[in-house]
């Protein structure tokens, strides 16, 4: 029962002081519209786009998508856009001000948004008062982030290229080292090919040659291969051996060192854009008609906080018996 009693006397109270309260509202209502309005507060324009990452692979435990919105809320990247679009003075903020890095960082911070998206995209949201100007940013950070990445991989795979580089150049000094011994056993020794010179001085020192020929041997040349195959065939034979494995190993060197270059120097992007940004033809910030809204809701309670006060102490001035 006493609370249907309050809920009375507040019903009667609201319908006492309805052209009060109605005018307030009205006119809170009429203020929010025009405070709110361009010439107080500047309207913002939203841009933004949805991508995922490409061509990438994720360091320590962390995912492609989390690598990507590191890389996108680096201080480097941050600080290219604002040296690319003059936010300094864009944001009219005074170079000489004490706290100017902060304060620019901050205004940054609260015009350009990077987050997950629920399916492990990230959106990319920037506001400004120049729509095209916001398109423009989020443009240039897909831009900034796609030469950091090919930067990162540059950089990593230069690395294996300079260590293949140099294993070739190392291997390839030991095979030229090898060859010129071939080559000097050779010149020196005669010795070409040790499984058929050796099949040929046998049949030479033993005289087994057939045909017209065989009457014609050069018994002394015969003689001098057969003492340099003794002499130097081991070592002929080892060489071979050695120039053919080598050969084979710098092969292998050369086929990784190739995969590392190619790696070095592709060109790839490193994002698939799912939504493009675009130059918007309407405000975002601010939403007049919720400032409205909300303002004439907040001067009804004011005002009927302050109708409650004045009724109550009106009340008291009259006596203890005196009710709403």
């Amino acid at each position: 029962m006493e609370s249907q009693f309050y809920q009375i006397n507040i019903l009667k109270l609201l319908f006492k002081w309805k052209y009060h309260l109605g005018l307030i509202i009205f006119l809170a209502a009429i203020l929010a519209a025009v405070f709110s309005g361009p010439f107080f507060i500047k309207p913002l324009y939203k841009s933004f786009a949805i991508v995922y990452p490409s061509n990438i692979a994720p360091y320590s435990d962390e995912s492609e998508t989390e690598q990507m919105l590191q890389i996108l809320q680096s201080s480097d990247i941050r600080d290219s856009i604002i040296r690319k679009f003059d936010l300094a003075h864009h944001y009219e903020i005074d170079s000489s001000y004490k706290y100017f890095v902060s304060t620019m960082i901050w205004e940054f911070s609260q015009n350009v948004k990077v987050e997950k998206t629920p399916y492990e995209g990230i959106n990319i949201e920037v506001k400004d008062r120049d729509p095209k100007v916001a398109c423009d940013m989020v443009n240039a950070m897909l831009d900034f982030y796609n030469h950091k990445v090919r930067r990162l991989h540059e950089i990593k795979f230069e690395e294996v290229v300079r260590m293949f580089e140099r294993a070739l150049d190392k291997e390839q000094n030991y095979v030229d080292s090898l060859k010129n011994k071939f080559i000097e056993l050779s010149v020196n020794y005669g010795l070409l090919d040790y499984s058929n010179q050796s099949r040929e001085i046998a049949r030479g020192y033993l005289k087994t040659i057939d045909g017209s020929g065989s009457g014609h041997i050069n018994s002394k040349e015969v003689q001098r291969l057969k003492e340099n195959i003794e002499k130097k065939g081991g070592e002929f034979i080892l060489l071979q051996n050695l120039i053919e494995y080598e050969a084979a190993k710098y092969t292998d060197l050369k086929k990784e060192y190739d995969r590392a270059f190619r790696d070095y120097d592709r060109k790839f992007t490193y994002t698939n854009i799912i939504t493009e940004p675009y130059v918007s033809d309407k405000k975002a910030y601010p939403v007049r008609w919720l400032i409205v809204v909300v303002s004439s809701i907040a001067a009804f309670f004011a005002a009927f906080i302050a109708i409650l006060i004045f009724e109550n102490y009106h009340g008291l001035s009259k006596g203890p018996g005196t009710k709403l």
